[in-house]
């Protein structure tokens, strides 16, 4: 098992964690990551584009002209697509993007994100994270002791109001508990951190 420092809230080291090798030391399967943040993405999507088609338009109930004799092309309704005010052809219409993963799958790329993370040196494990008031100071002396990543996920077991409100203003940190932690997250980060017991439950059910 890979063992990490333990640092608290002040990036002081307080010891060591072992972390289980089934869950952050893994080769990562970048096929496995690929088609779960496709899927996260794809869920994402809304899917209420619309446009109307020839029967869905206002008017275009009377035929324009008489079939023959005008020397004109044939025409049934002025609502047809090649008519201005027409209906559109083949257009978008609601829809769900949504697709589905096997189990294995999905935790074999939340596995492969948890490992990467390590091998890129952009993990860091916490003691623990608590705060006595809701100050968004709080969440920045933090930050600021670990040098202001870029873009901050904070995991923790489960989440601690003073902290959730402490973190909410900062646009560079996203606070997530355990239960939700997922790929995206993960990958969209420069730095992850994780408490001593996020750790422990996610290892709990993806080992």
């Amino acid at each position: 098992m890979a063992k990490v420092a333990l640092l608290n809230q002040k990036a002081e080291n307080v010891g060591e964690i072992e972390l289980n090798d089934a869950v952050f030391g893994i080769e990562p399967n970048n096929q496995a990551i690929f088609d779960m943040v496709l899927l996260q993405r794809a869920s994402l999507r809304q899917g209420t584009h619309k446009v109307k088609g020839r029967s869905e338009v206002r008017g275009g109930g009377k035929k324009p002209w008489r079939q023959k004799g005008t020397g004109r092309a044939r025409q049934g309704s002025t609502r047809a697509p090649q008519w201005v005010g027409g209906g559109t052809v083949f257009g978008p219409t609601p829809r769900s993007y949504k697709f589905k993963l096997n189990r294995k799958v999905r935790r074999l790329a939340l596995r492969s994100a948890l490992s990467q993370k390590l091998i890129d040196n952009e993990f860091t494990a916490l003691d623990a994270l608590a705060f006595d008031t809701k100050k968004t100071k709080n969440m920045v002396e933090v930050m600021n002791a670990f040098e202001t990543p870029r873009k901050a996920l904070i995991v923790v077991d489960e989440i601690n109001e003073n902290v959730a409100l402490s973190a909410r203003n900062l646009p560079n940190v996203k606070l997530l508990d355990a239960k939700h932690l997922n790929v995206y997250d993960v990958l969209n980060s420069t730095n992850l951190f994780m408490t001593e017991a996020a750790i422990k439950a996610v290892e709990e059910v993806l080992a």
